[in-house]
């Protein structure tokens, strides 16, 4: 993967949360959202003090504001799900704007929400502050199964490749006049969908072969060695620990 492959959420910057090694970013947030789910959905200021930590993070790393609020938009199926909750779930009942709802699904969805999108604000903030390859050679750093950083490689590497030659085969079906209006070109999408899969099935076996006959044995080389200082792994830490802090607070007040 070249050097200058990057992803929508990627936000070139030079800040100090940018220039943390990856897998020291990826520790932070693992054991944030970990703190973050373990916070118990009662200590509703806890959340509130999470979410300054979040937005302090945010200004440090000078990710705007409205860059990370439009990326928090993919939790919208989740945000679905949680209103559904206080007129599903049985239990107690409580009136909310003249409408009876259910006080376990209030507090369901309250617990969804607020631990989903602080959960979804730290991941946007990852991303947007590290490139997909630093992202794979943390995953490498912290000793994740090499078999899944490969995989992950080349589904990363090559998902640009399908995505363009589906955005050719579509060209080729308009220039011959086809358009999908309804049922009936169901039939013509589905021969499309089964050529893209072979084409993507025998460049797959043409890439093995070329690994393999340049010595490919089942594991890729380490080009860059990524290294992390005591000094950088206490700036990543002071997330979780301050979570953490908070956390044990809400548990014991």
């Amino acid at each position: 993967m070249s050097a200058g492959h990057t992803h929508k959420l990627y936000r070139h910057g030079h800040s100090p949360v940018h220039d943390l090694p990856p897998h020291c970013k990826l520790a932070a947030v693992f054991c944030f959202v970990v703190v973050v789910v373990s916070t118990p959905r009662e200590a509703v200021w806890a959340f509130g003090l999470y979410a300054l930590l979040i937005a302090g993070v945010t200004a440090l790393a000078r990710i705007p504001a409205g860059f990370l609020l439009k990326r928090l938009l993919i939790e919208v199926p989740f945000v679905a799900f949680a209103v559904l909750m206080p007129f599903v779930v049985p239990g107690e009942q409580t009136h909310v704007l003249g409408l009876s709802v259910s006080v376990p699904g209030l507090w369901g969805a309250w617990n969804v929400l607020a631990k989903g999108t602080l959960g979804v604000a730290a991941s946007v903030l990852l991303a947007s502050t590290t490139e997909l390859r630093s992202l794979l050679l943390g995953l490498q750093r912290l000793r994740l199964p090499p078999l899944l950083v490969q995989i992950a490689s080349f589904m990363i590497r090559y998902g640009d490749v399908i995505t363009d030659e589906m955005r050719r085969m579509s060209i080729a079906r308009r220039s011959r006049g086809f358009e999908a209006r309804g049922v009936r070109q169901w039939g013509v999408l589905a021969k499309s969908a089964g050529a893209l899969f072979i084409r993507s099935y025998e460049r797959g076996e043409r890439v093995h072969l070329a690994m393999v006959s340049r010595g490919y044995t089942g594991s890729m080389p380490v080009i860059d060695e990524v290294t992390a200082s005591r000094t950088q792994w206490a700036y990543a830490s002071a997330l979780p620990l301050l979570a953490l802090a908070v956390c044990l607070v809400g548990w014991t007040v």
